[in-house]
């Protein structure tokens, strides 16, 4: 009877080792959401037993590896109260869910990771905590980027970046929601990127890398490449108005649409913004924007937003003046040679994006879109030395439609010993120009000439595949596209 009983004993001992060394053999898999039960990005997770540590998708979901009931799990996120938890035998039937409650960021709390663009995460954090108005304020959140406007606050902004001269984009990649921001063959210059359809408040987050080394980001990334990311619920209904010199006034409405949920959210937002500038000839300068989003989560935390914007804009612009001109008294600096430059612009927007969780913890991301753009935009470089007459006003002008499609997935693991991860995807973009337009013009009323007219069908089909293998400090990160 004793050796019956010890030999039950032994089996029950044997069952809860394997039980146990099941679970160690798993991944912990888990949530991490704030108090209105939003999913929570780059929320760095911390094994203090195994050392081992990840970081939350931006489904807020996350898995561990090498953690076992009894581990204490550290979990930390700027602007956000860390917790501590101990993994029990509950986690071995479900997920963990986390909920971080937000509080007022620490700088001793940062951590530093590889996994993680830390740039990156205290931009956003910036971006969260200081007031924007505009475009130009969010570019500048990149460090070493610089921006400059001119021709009456209507044309996308003059760019530097350690020591190249981007031009209006030309070097470098910016998307917004992974939809392109870039204009092939345009116009004005090739890689335009006008910004100002983009709301500064809806931006929740700005992702940017320097160099020309991912495979991912496109031909414009020669010199760098920007990221946007819009934010997927508003806290609450805002509206703000504001007044400044030169007529200058700031209309802002954001509302939502649907109450904050688990599940579903949904938000509008308006911007009206005017000004005529300090020059002596008015910018009437004026700009209309309307953007709209709804997104949703699966029970099994995927992700499907959808947006919609329209972007309108009108100026006048004084454009650059001779500095003799100036000197003798001719006119002043905030005078004028040609104060019929100019332009008009408008852009509209549809993005759907789907962001899935597979079983072996890849991330699948897909976005299709659509966009509108017209563009048409008066110059004078040389005033009157070509034509003495008329002057040597230019108009730039066309229209077109963008289509395109982007998918990739992505995989945190390792190699034996060695982490990596790797990203792989492929996508089309199509560009229908109609009537691009080079032509001489006299006071914006009268066509000269044309210099180039014509239609423009270009369509770019591409694949990647990025990986990085991480040696202690030594990084290798091998792409091809």
């Amino acid at each position: 009877m004793e050796n019956r009983e010890q030999r039950h004993s032994l089996l029950w001992f044997l069952v809860a080792l394997f039980v146990t060394f099941s679970f160690e053999a798993q991944e912990l898999k888990g949530l991490v959401i704030n108090e209105l039960e939003q999913p929570l990005e780059a929320v760095y997770i911390y094994n203090l037993n195994s050392l081992n540590h990840t970081h939350s998708s931006e489904n807020g979901v996350f898995a561990l590896d090498k953690t076992q009931i009894g581990d204490s799990l550290r979990i930390g996120l700027l602007g956000y109260k860390a917790k501590t938890i101990v993994v029990d035998d509950t986690y071995k039937t479900k997920d963990v869910t986390v909920v971080l409650e937000e509080k007022a960021f620490q700088l001793e709390e940062m951590v530093l990771t590889e996994q993680l663009n830390t740039v990156s995460t205290i931009t956003r954090l910036d971006l969260n905590t200081t007031t924007v108005n505009s475009s130009q304020d969010i570019l500048r959140k990149v460090p070493g980027l610089i921006t400059g406007q001119h021709a009456g606050g209507g044309k996308a902004e003059q760019l530097f970046l350690r020591g190249f001269d981007i031009d209006h984009g030309t070097d470098l990649a910016i998307t917004v929601d992974g939809m392109p921001v870039n204009m092939v063959s345009h116009a004005h210059g090739q890689g335009y990127s006008d910004l100002h359809f983009v709301i500064p408040e809806t931006v929740n987050k700005i992702d940017f890398g320097k160099g020309t080394y991912y495979g991912d980001k496109g031909d414009f990334n020669t010199a760098a490449y920007v990221d946007f990311s819009t934010r997927d619920y508003l806290v609450e209904n805002t509206v703000s108005v504001g007044f400044g010199d030169f007529n200058t006034q700031r209309t802002l409405g954001m509302f939502k649409l649907l109450d904050n949920a688990k599940n579903k959210n949904a938000y509008m937002a308006v911007e009206y913004l005017a000004s005529d500038g300090p020059f002596e000839s008015p910018q009437n300068f004026n700009r209309f924007n309307i953007f709209g989003k709804y997104t949703t989560f699966t029970p099994e935390n995927n992700k499907f937003s959808l947006t919609a914007s329209h972007f309108t804009s009108r100026w006048d612009a004084s454009g650059q003046i001779p500095q003799r001109e100036v000197d003798n008294g001719n006119i002043t600096r905030f005078g004028a040679i040609d104060d019929t430059e100019g332009g008009r612009t408008s852009r509209t927007n549809f993005n759907a994006a789907y962001i899935q969780n597979l079983e072996d913890n890849s991330i699948i991301t897909t976005n299709a879109f659509y966009t509108r753009y017209d563009f048409e935009l008066y110059s004078n470089f040389t005033f009157f030395l070509n034509d003495p007459v008329n002057g040597d006003q230019i108009r730039q002008r066309e229209g077109r439609d963008i289509l395109g499609l982007n998918t990739s997935i992505r995989k945190d693991s390792y190699l034996g010993s060695i982490p990596f991860n790797y990203t792989s995807g492929l996508g089309i973009r199509h560009d229908i120009i109609d009537n691009v337009e080079l032509s001489r013009t006299a006071n914006r009323n009268t066509t000269l000439s044309n210099v180039q007219f014509g239609d423009v069908n270009q369509t770019n089909i591409y694949g990647f595949f990025n990986t990085e293998f991480e040696f202690g400090k030594l990084k290798v990160a091998p792409a091809l596209r």
